[in-house]
């Protein structure tokens, strides 16, 4: 069995990983963690905000292919923790490989440029295994709502924004700041915005 995997990028933060690994803007991309020991903190029950947006998170669900950590750690130690990374990423179906230095993997990454990437499960003939491609697929559409939502509705400023991959805290923010938010999809027909 495998997964085929596009191009590897990263993160140097120690903290937020559940607000990266729902990033639109890593769609179907492997993160790769560089602080050396991730999921201390856990990952919370999702909520909702006043305004109908998760509170801890992106979007409504993991967005990268495959996430690589150094270690990763099984029991988290926080009061909103509901699971473990680990059990997320099973929960979603979403690889992840740890007992890898990142750090050097993020070295190379950030020398030799976008490298295109692959997990083989079970020691399988990876020689033989496609790449996957990203540039081939059409991912502001598999990230993009499908139908226009709003948010604060009885915000006094009107702002219509065209979901490209937006994260939930950018609508927030708006939203905060008192607008009325119609977020539309990236094929919206602009005109009819309204």
């Amino acid at each position: 069995a495998f997964s085929p995997l596009p191009p590897a990028v990263f993160q140097t933060g120690m903290v937020g990983y559940p607000e990266a690994l729902t990033d639109p803007s890593y769609k179907s991309q492997i993160l790769v963690l560089t602080y050396p020991l991730i999921g201390n903190y856990g990952v919370p029950q999702d909520e909702l905000d006043q305004y109908g947006l998760s509170r801890w998170f992106e979007s409504s669900k993991i967005h990268v292919s495959a996430l690589i950590v150094g270690e990763c750690s099984q029991i988290p130690s926080h009061w909103s923790a509901v699971r473990s990374l680990d059990q997320w990423l099973k929960e979603q179906n979403i690889p992840g490989l740890e007992g890898v230095d990142t750090r050097a993997l993020t070295k190379r990454i950030r020398e030799k440029g976008t490298l295109l990437g692959r997990l083989v499960l079970d020691g399988g003939q990876e020689r033989s295994l496609p790449f996957e491609d990203p540039n081939t697929r059409h991912l502001v559409q598999e990230v993009s709502l499908k139908e226009p939502r709003v948010f604060n509705p009885g915000g006094s400023l009107r702002i219509t924004a065209v979901d490209c991959g937006l994260k939930y805290n950018q609508i927030r923010c708006l939203c905060q700041r008192g607008a009325a938010v119609t977020v539309v999809p990236w094929d919206h027909p602009l005109d009819s915005a309204g």
